[in-house]
């Protein structure tokens, strides 16, 4: 049974939290490139572990993060005006660089001792593989470069990235990533000539969606590795084969799919905490091999369209029932749902913003959901007593793939997809 008190350390990730303090050893992705593109452009409000932050990029194409408030009156700096190199609050004028250096304070005597006493909060944010990142740690921890995920090491047309807002907790979006079992029912297909639930049909001559489909009771093998998890997936293929579905948790919040076809793209998403109840959820496709062809941009659903307000909203969403369709649902698929991606956000989203894990009951498919729970309350627990995730300061442990095989019985999936798990 899954405490209160455990699941309060799982959830919570503000400032001075044990799981808060875990993320801010890490480079965390927080923003699309275009959201702050423009040189002196309007700044961007942010919301990441709990804290109200601004973005902005400068005359010289610096990009800063700083605390939402003024230090003077605490004005909100949203409504500033980024100029000549720096960001203006329009209450009394003062001025912050993206270090969060006071550059101006035209109210004040010019030889105000102010000036250099007084800084705002800032972080150091970067731009790499197609996003933008910020670390919130403290200075001497900070990691050279973000996690080397693969779809940030490949160029630019190898990948699509898409971000939205998910309303729950981070950690409801990794364990729906990494749980395997579900695939086969939540996102089936009817077949049109049977009523029996969860039988798919074969979407292309490649695919091994069937096995999926005939075997929903996987058996599951997790192996903790300096990353987080490798999660074999095991279903019956052939008299003497198993198809292995082989995902990937990287920490602290990154889960990896097994590709549905022999080559075909690999995807993958980042849980981002904006708070405890709310997370970014952004989701990546990425060939290694060749650029992406349009009909791979959007397989199956996995992104979804959004609102063009700038709040990253799915133009499907909660408020909306998820434009279920009850009639598809009886005829057609399990959810009556469009596209993966909204299918998964709509269970996650049931369970509420936190969900109560102490009412639970887990079966054996939860093996990898467990694991992680114990890597996340490990990794608080050890920094508590003075020990940090290693994993934060060796970004070259994230170059592995996710892959989906089929093996012989008594070939251990590890050893049988070495090559197909490694980045070279």
């Amino acid at each position: 049974m899954f405490s209160q008190e455990n699941n309060e350390k799982l959830t919570r990730v503000g400032p001075g939290t044990p799981m808060g303090n875990v993320f801010r050893r890490f480079w965390m992705p927080f923003l699309m490139p275009e959201e702050v593109a423009e040189r002196d452009g309007p700044p961007v409000a942010v919301r990441l572990l709990g804290e109200d932050l601004v973005a902005f990029r400068d005359s010289e194409g610096k990009l800063g993060l700083l605390d939402r408030y003024c230090p003077h009156r605490r004005v909100d700096l949203l409504l500033g005006r980024n100029e000549q190199c720096g960001l203006r609050c329009v209450y009394h004028g003062w001025k912050f660089d993206t270090r969060g250096n006071v550059v101006d304070m035209p109210a004040e005597p010019a030889d105000t001792p102010l000036k250099d006493e007084t800084r705002i909060q800032s972080y150091p944010i970067v731009e790499w593989g197609g996003l933008v990142w910020a670390y919130m740690g403290e200075p001497e921890h900070m990691p050279t470069v973000p996690p080397e995920i693969e779809w940030g090491l490949v160029p630019p047309a190898h990948r699509y990235i898409s971000k939205r807002l998910q309303e729950t907790n981070y950690a409801q979006g990794v364990e729906g990533g990494i749980d395997s079992s579900h695939v086969g029912i939540l996102h089936s297909l009817l077949d049109e000539d049977t009523s029996i639930p969860f039988r798919q049909r074969q979407i292309s001559p490649n695919s091994r969606i069937p096995y999926l489909a005939s075997d929903t009771a996987p058996r599951f093998f997790v192996r903790h590795t300096d990353y987080g998890m490798a999660i074999g997936a095991r279903r019956n293929a052939a008299e003497d084969d198993y198809y292995w579905r082989v995902t990937q948790f990287l920490a602290p919040f990154y889960t990896m799919i097994a590709p549905n076809q022999q080559g075909g793209p690999i995807m993958g998403h980042a849980w981002v905490p904006i708070d405890d109840h709310n997370c970014w959820l952004f989701t990546m496709t990425w060939n290694a091999a060749r650029p992406l062809e349009a009909h791979e941009l959007d397989h199956g659903g996995v992104h979804t369209r959004v609102m063009d307000d700038g709040s990253y909203r799915p133009l499907v969403n909660r408020h909306n029932d998820y434009k279920r369709d009850r009639t598809e649902q009886r005829l057609r698929s399990s959810t009556g749902i469009e596209g993966i991606g909204m299918q998964d956000t709509a269970v996650q989203e049931s369970m509420g913003p936190i969900v109560d894990r102490s009412r639970e009951t887990l079966g054996s498919g939860d093996a990898a959901i467990v694991g992680f729970r114990k890597w996340l309350l490990r990794s608080a627990d050890d920094l508590e007593q003075g020990k940090a995730p290693a994993v934060a300061a060796h970004p070259e442990w994230y170059r592995v793939r996710s892959a989906a095989i089929i093996l012989g019985k008594g070939t251990d999936f590890q050893v049988g997809a070495g090559a197909a798990l490694r980045v070279d």
